[in-house]
């Protein structure tokens, strides 16, 4: 290897690291404190590859990134980052960053990636506007989260339709919002229709809409959400529970791009993004007849998953904090605070609605509770008496009951989906252990470090 690569940070000791890293993996490596010094160096040596932190003193790593575009824009620049919010992951590709690295992260990832970047003849993306995106309220400092931002940032400036998986309450709609805010079409509105939420007789003319005299009731025209969302994006939630009818003229729209109101004899042509979403199995769906195998095809053009609650347990006492305040501003009560008891009985329940549930709970007892901190006495007690029902044999007696529950449902393939969410929770565990390192956390679980990165390539969205 004879590659150069300049590395800026103004943490020392972390660029210490990045640096005798790349130096032991044969790179030649030139270190920069500020952004300023890295800018007056290129203008008499170009290297092969930047790496560059975002918060500096002086020129940021995103006002860099924009400088280094502007005079190269063919050399990939690689941007990390201690603080791994959305917004950070989304300017990062917007900028033209050729990848995004949230510290700590795993030095054999970092390698990868800048092998891959060193042999990727592809220009680097330009950069679209230098306006800040907000992050559309969706809060995470897991590892897992941090791929959902990494993943939202690579797919929202594309015009591809986009599958969200999760479960009830994870947050796919601000995920939806994210997505279209930070896309080319974010001037433009985002349409939402939960699509088991209208009756099947009425689900047509909501997305298609009808003209007048069409049926019973038609007084006046109606404009669909199809209409709706012409240039912008339109939101298809709950979308395993579409009738089969409907889902044969979604197909045909999709297609084609066009089509006519109920009724009508005008043809309709419509320029829309779809985001669908669902927090059922679709494969499942399809392989029973009960879904459309082309039209899954169609809407799972790109696939993000979202976490369940009980997989982001870093996660639980930052968005109870977060809902606390939101809460306070919102009903103007004083501000209140959680016990450690109360904190660690909410890190150790199953939360199986998820977000929503973590969200409601918290306004209710910041609504409830009395004085300025919110005691175990306070929180329901399914939640308070957790530690009893984790104790002794109760989790294999819980596990038997969700095993029931899901075969009365008529649910197949039980033992792929617990084994698949079994794998993830060992995963997230080992992985926040070991803080973040893929090796170590193999090594703890039985592993080899290709077994964890392969599991992790099967779980991870997109």
């Amino acid at each position: 290897m004879n590659s150069e690569i300049w590395v800026v940070d103004d943490d020392s000791s972390m660029r210490w690291v990045v640096e005798k890293a790349l130096d032991k993996a044969g790179y030649r490596i030139r270190g920069f404190e500020d952004g300023e010094s890295l800018l007056k160096a290129l203008n008499t040596r170009q290297p092969d590859l930047v790496i560059s932190d975002i918060r500096m003193p002086g020129i940021g790593g995103f006002e860099l990134l924009e400088q280094i575009n502007q005079r190269q824009e063919k050399m990939p620049v690689i941007i990390m980052t201690a603080y791994g919010d959305l917004d950070s992951a989304v300017d990062s590709y917007k900028y033209g960053a050729y990848e995004y690295l949230t510290k700590p992260f795993d030095i054999d990832v970092m390698l990868e990636i800048v092998s891959r970047a060193l042999a990727d003849t592809l220009p680097a993306q330009k950069p679209r506007t230098s306006t800040a995106v907000p992050s559309g309220g969706i809060i995470g400092e897991s590892a897992i989260m941090q791929e959902v931002f990494r993943v939202i940032g690579r797919i929202a400036g594309t015009r591809m339709s986009v599958l969200i998986r999760g479960e009830s309450g994870t947050g796919k709609e601000l995920v939806a919002q994210a997505i279209h805010d930070n896309s080319p079409r974010r001037a433009r509105p985002l349409v939402a229709i939960n699509t088991a939420a209208i009756p099947a007789e009425l689900l047509e003319s909501e997305l298609f809409g009808h003209e007048k005299g069409a049926f019973t009731g038609a007084h006046s025209q109606h404009i669909g959400r199809f209409e709706q969302a012409h240039l912008g994006t339109l939101f298809l939630d709950e979308i395993g529970d579409m009738p089969a009818a409907l889902q044969t003229r979604l197909l045909r729209v999709l297609s084609e791009g066009r089509f006519y109101r109920v009724g009508g004899r005008q043809e309709v042509n419509v320029d829309v993004r779809i985001i669908a979403a669902t927090n059922q199995d679709l494969d499942t769906l399809v392989e029973q007849g009960n879904f459309r195998n082309d039209l899954f095809h169609r809407l799972n053009v790109l696939s993000l998953k979202i976490p369940p609650l009980r997989h982001r347990g870093e996660d639980i006492l930052l968005l109870a904090s977060h809902f606390l305040d939101t809460s306070r501003l919102s009903s103007e009560n004083s501000p209140k605070t959680l016990s450690v008891d109360v904190a660690r009985n909410l890190q150790s329940y199953n939360w199986p609605g998820n977000v929503r549930e973590l969200e409601n709970l918290v306004q209710q007892l910041s609504i409830l509770s009395v004085g300025s901190r919110i005691e175990l006495s306070d929180i329901p007690d399914h939640i308070r008496n957790i530690d009893h029902q984790l104790s002794g044999e109760s989790w294999k007696t819980e596990l038997q009951a969700v095993v029931s529950r899901k075969l009365r449902l008529g649910e197949t393939r039980v033992a792929r989906s617990l084994n698949q969410e079994v794998e993830a929770i060992l995963i997230e565990a080992a992985l926040k252990h070991t803080g973040g390192h893929k090796q170590k956390a193999a090594r703890l679980l039985g592993w080899g470090r290709n077994t964890l990165t392969r599991k992790l390539g099967q779980d991870s969205p997109g």
